[in-house]
């Protein structure tokens, strides 16, 4: 697990990245969020994606903003107080464990966590449970290839992957 002082390093260069080359913006378009969605954006880091999802969901939805830093919970809490962004809540992950109710999602977003995912299938089986049926997983291998990624997400069977895009897997929950 990083520590703070590496989190708050990591948060600056986020802001430089950020400022010179605004990505997040424009792939999260990709994600196909709607008004009125609820979007788990699990392993938020500083909210990079957390703020742009909550935009898109507008007043009407709910972003839940899950990390297992604490400090990460208080960075995403100030940016939406300041952004005046009130559909977004803070949960601290305890393991895999949100802490948010069962079949509340209609779509996860995991980025650039999943190469730290140590058991997978704890991991993926937490994010069916607060997902509903039609739920989709946004989710990428952060530091693993994309064919380590697929594997990993396919061995346990609990998220079909329905599209790869350029640089994330779209997923659909398995109907039981």
């Amino acid at each position: 697990m990083m520590s703070d002082f590496g989190f708050k390093g990591m948060t600056v260069l986020f802001k430089i990245v950020d400022f010179f080359y605004p990505y997040v913006a424009k792939r999260v378009q990709l994600f196909g969020i709607e008004p009125g969605m609820t979007v788990v954006d699990y392993g938020c880091g500083p909210g990079r994606y957390t703020v742009e999802i909550a935009r898109l969901v507008r007043n009407t939805g709910k972003v839940f903003a899950i990390d297992i830093k604490d400090i990460a919970l208080r960075v995403v809490t100030q940016k939406a107080v300041n952004l005046h962004l009130h559909n977004i809540e803070t949960k601290l992950a305890t393991g895999y464990y949100s802490g948010i109710a069962d079949s509340i999602a209609d779509m996860v977003v995991a980025i650039d966590i999943f190469f730290g995912i140590q058991d997978p299938q704890a991991f993926l089986a937490e994010l069916a449970r607060i997902s509903k049926d039609t739920a989709t997983l946004i989710i990428d291998g952060g530091h693993i290839s994309p064919k380590e990624t697929r594997a990993r997400i396919e061995k346990t069977g609990l998220w079909p992957v329905i599209e790869q895009e350029k640089d994330f897997f779209r997923c659909k929950k398995r109907s039981v």
